[in-house]
């Protein structure tokens, strides 16, 4: 195998619809950093400006002249911009292992794509939820959304434990990250609006924004809904000795021996 394809994350989507033609994205992530892989001269539209609509918690310098996540999603708006939000279509989203494929709303397909280029883009906020587009389930539910996010932000935890660090099992730092990536959503909505002619580009942002808006109450509330399906590791574990930990090699392949 090609060592540049190997080391390639690609995500295809198309977009088919009753009438014109067909719209394709490829979405390229570097396999090990997760970082949106594109072309560096890409046009860059008044709007993609740091200082346009610049989000009110954006923590970069003024010497950056460009919002990265505005750059990147200059793609997918210029494309879209004179689309309505419930216009159908057909998505496919192809990716090495599986295809999926959902007949939905314009607005719910842009937002599966904008999710992955917003978080890839090396904003320094979004980057929190970057470990998902490695796992990126298209489509997903607000429950999937919940419990992806719940779960990639405590195995990051688990992984500071290992690394002496001080872990959050209390997922307090979660809601705050939540807070600050709800921040830039509004924004970039704000840059959206004034860069597209009708509304499917914003409000499949805003569908982005009421997973944020929703993670604090799944904490508080929801997860007492699916704690049922975890009561199999709640029996007798008051009377359960505390297992030690013990280093596991990573398997063998025999076909490379």
């Amino acid at each position: 195998m090609n060592v540049n394809q190997r080391d390639i994350i690609r995500y295809q989507y198309k977009f088919e619809f009753d009438h014109g033609p067909e719209t394709n994205f490829d979405v390229e992530l570097d396999a090990q950093s997760l970082a949106l892989l594109g072309e560096d001269d890409a046009p860059k539209p008044d709007w993609t400006k740091l200082n346009y609509y610049q989000c009110d918690n954006c923590p970069l310098s003024s010497d950056v002249e460009y919002c990265p996540v505005a750059v990147n999603l200059a793609r997918i708006v210029e494309k879209f911009k004179d689309d309505v939000s419930f216009e159908s279509t057909i998505v496919t989203v192809k990716t090495k292992e599986r295809t999926f494929v959902k007949k939905t709303t314009l607005q719910k397909g842009i937002a599966s794509i904008i999710g992955l280029f917003m978080t890839t883009s090396n904003c320094p906020i979004m980057d929190k939820l970057r470990p998902m587009a490695r796992f990126h389930l298209p489509f997903a539910t607000s429950v999937e959304t919940f419990f992806r996010s719940i779960s990639t932000y405590l195995t990051a935890q688990f992984l500071l434990a290992r690394k002496g660090k001080d872990p959050d099992w209390s997922l307090a730092r979660l809601l705050e990250y939540y807070k600050a990536i709800n921040i830039v959503n509004k924004g970039i909505s704000n840059r959206l609006a004034k860069a597209s002619e009708r509304d499917a580009n914003v409000n499949a942002v805003i569908i982005l924004h009421s997973f944020g808006d929703g993670i604090s109450y799944f904490i508080q509330d929801g997860l007492e809904e699916i704690e049922p399906m975890f009561s199999v590791f709640f029996d007798n574990v008051e009377n359960s000795a505390k297992p030690e930990v013990e280093k596991i090699s990573p398997p063998t392949n025999p076909s490379l021996q």
